[in-house]
């Protein structure tokens, strides 16, 4: 049974940094594709940034140049390095598990960046 779970989230002024972190428990960490999603008030469910079992990363336009995903495959640990944040930025964070069809969330956690 793989599990996701997220930390790291909180309040930031604009132009701060946060670390958040994905914990994953489970079997054959490094061959799943990690992703982190995010879902402002009001609005869709939208990717942020993946990153696969060899390094590789896909970040949305939005974050490209701010965020910086990072996996350690021997601590069954992804982390998004969230840097000159911005009020839009707000939003509950996910990780996700996903391998072919099958996808494996966490709840979720807050960041809220104040102008």
């Amino acid at each position: 049974q793989v599990q996701v779970m997220e930390s790291g989230g909180g309040l930031v002024q604009a132009g701060g940094s946060l670390r958040l972190s994905c914990a994953f428990s489970g079997s054959f960490f490094s061959i799943y594709i990690m992703g982190w999603y995010r879902q402002a008030p009001g609005k869709q469910r939208e990717l942020v940034a993946t990153i696969t079992g060899a390094n590789n990363k896909v970040y949305a336009d939005s974050v490209k140049g701010r965020f910086t995903a990072s996996r350690d495959n021997a601590k069954n640990t992804v982390y998004l390095q969230m840097n000159s944040l911005k009020p839009e930025d707000t939003a509950v964070y996910y990780c996700a598990a996903q391998r072919g069809s099958l996808s494996y969330w966490g709840q979720g956690t807050q960041v809220t960046v104040s102008s």
